[in-house]
């Protein structure tokens, strides 16, 4: 094929491969940009498409795997690997919501609300916060399971009905 017809060819298709790049991406910026790639990439491989091969399923193809590999480069940067000798970062809480005053607040604010529960409420919900499987909970307390199951639905309530605001 001539350079000049797969060129043609080529800018026939920006339409197609931009609304294929916006439905991979979700955003119009990067869309444009895997626009630019594929068809750079395309450009600079034009000695390898073959005559009589789907264009338009090559140049998809080519698309495609730019943003898979976009896509995988990203996860790979935005793994963090703990060389801590006693792996102090991975045990941190990720998103405590501490990092702001705004969250230190609600935190108490919640903590002080929990802490209002009479034992019977308060003591299971702490404990399924804290970790503990609802079967362990209710042996712990010598209650039926659906008790306790319950009893953390209801405190649950009492929370989200109490701090309805901060939705």
């Amino acid at each position: 094929m001539a350079s000049k017809e797969f060129e043609t060819k080529l800018m026939g298709l920006q339409s197609n491969l931009l609304n294929f790049a916006y439905m991979l991406t979700s955003n119009r910026d990067n869309a444009y940009d895997l626009l630019q790639d594929t068809t750079l990439k395309a450009l600079d491989n034009e000695s390898k498409y073959v005559d009589n091969t789907n264009f338009k399923g090559w140049v998809f193809t080519i698309m495609r795997n730019i943003f898979i590999n976009n896509y995988r480069r990203n996860v790979r940067s935005a793994t963090v690997v703990d060389q801590t000798e006693d792996l102090y970062h991975l045990n941190l809480s990720q998103d405590s919501g501490f990092a702001t005053p705004e969250g230190s607040y609600g935190a108490a604010e919640i903590t002080a609300a929990i802490n209002e529960f009479s034992d019977e409420y308060r003591i299971p919900f702490s404990m399924h916060v804290a970790g503990y499987k609802y079967g362990e909970i209710a042996e712990k307390m010598n209650l039926p399971l659906g008790t306790v199951k319950s009893r953390i639905f209801f405190a649950r309530k009492k929370l989200q009905t109490r701090f309805a605001d901060y939705r």
